[in-house]
Order: structure tokens, then sequence, then C-alpha cells
């Protein structure tokens, strides 16, 4: 994270990228689909956080201009969700840690799963989900750091972000943009790990 920023202004960044990841547009709203959205979207002073702001902006404009000409954006959008982080009959991308510490691990309750409820609980906080999401799934990591930017916590924040998302949000977007090169998911990948720096 950017040292010339404040910790809270990550907050909100870091809460919407994090719901993203843990439930499909239908559900957590369809601001990435709006062009004005991600120009609006903070670029905390970093040049690759705004590289992945313009990619986001380009792909809202082609899904803007695709739901005028009469196409389901939004469906299309779940379904890559669905496909991506759900199955069936199972995700083409993982999006939990473990699987990434673990060398490509499918079981669930991993070191790192273990280690963020902890961190959960020092904060706490603790997972309450429909989808019963592994604590140390990227959107759950993500949703952390927000609560711990909203706080006002910069070292603890900083930390965690290299210790726990950071460390592996390259390797999980790079999964990302091999099963869907130019997603939205992989865009949103590129983004995070921007923003984690």
């Amino acid at each position: 994270m950017n040292p010339d920023i404040t910790c809270e202004q990550y907050a909100q960044p870091f809460a919407f990228l994090g719901n993203s990841l843990l439930d499909t547009m239908r559900h957590t709203g369809q601001a990435g689909l709006d062009p004005a959205f991600w120009a609006a979207f903070p670029d905390v002073g970093d040049e690759s956080v705004g590289a992945a702001l313009d990619a986001l902006f380009a792909w809202s404009q082609d899904a803007q201009a695709r739901q005028k000409d009469g196409e389901d954006v939004l469906t299309e959008v779940c379904v890559e969700y669905t496909r991506l982080f759900v199955g069936p009959p199972s995700p083409a991308v993982a999006p939990w840690e473990t699987f990434y510490r673990a060398k490509r691990c499918n079981e669930g309750f991993g070191e790192a799963t273990f280690a963020m409820r902890d961190e959960l609980r020092k904060a706490g906080l603790e997972v309450k989900n429909e989808n019963n999401q592994y604590a140390d799934h990227m959107g759950l990591e993500l949703l952390l750091l927000s609560e711990l930017c909203l706080r006002g916590e910069r070292a603890a924040a900083d930390a965690f972000a290299g210790e726990r998302p950071g460390s592996w949000c390259k390797e999980f977007a790079a999964a990302l943009d091999k099963e869907c090169p130019g997603g939205y998911y992989a865009l949103l990948a590129e983004l995070i790990c921007a923003l984690l720096g």
C-alpha cells in the first residue's frame, strides 16, 4: 500500500473487492458494469493501480455497449463467477490461500485457514456467511484488511497485507487470467494485486 495515502482511504476499495469475490454481481451490486464507477475509484497515487483501473474502465465501457446491443452482461458475469469460484464440479480457480501455500492442496483448513481465524479473532470478528467459505478466502482476507484500514491500524494492515493476501495474490491473478483472459474477475485480481503493492 502506498505510504503517502492514509490507511483509511484503502478501506472502501478493499471492502468492495472483497465482497465482489464472495458472491455474484447479482447479489453484490452492479457497480462494476458502470464506467463512471471505475473512473471515480481511487487510484491511490499508484501507476499500477491506475493501469488496472483503466483496464476495468475499458471493460465496463465494452460491457455497457454490449448491454445496449441486447446482451445480458450481468448474467455473463454471474456465470463467469460461478464457473471460476463454484463449479461444477469444483472451482476452476481456488480462491483460498491454503491452495497456494500447500502446493495446490484442494482440501480446506490448512495453516492459512487457522491463521486467518486467529487474525479475525484478534480483530474481534468472525466469519458468518451462508456460503460457508473457508476463512482464508481472498474475499474474506480483503474484508479483514478493509476493517484494519478503517480502524486506522496502518502497521497491522501493512503487515497483514504482506503476509496474507499479498503473498498469494499474483498466483491467484495468474490463475484467473489463464482461465478467463481479460474477464471481469481477472481484471479485479490485477487491481487487488496493484493495491496490495
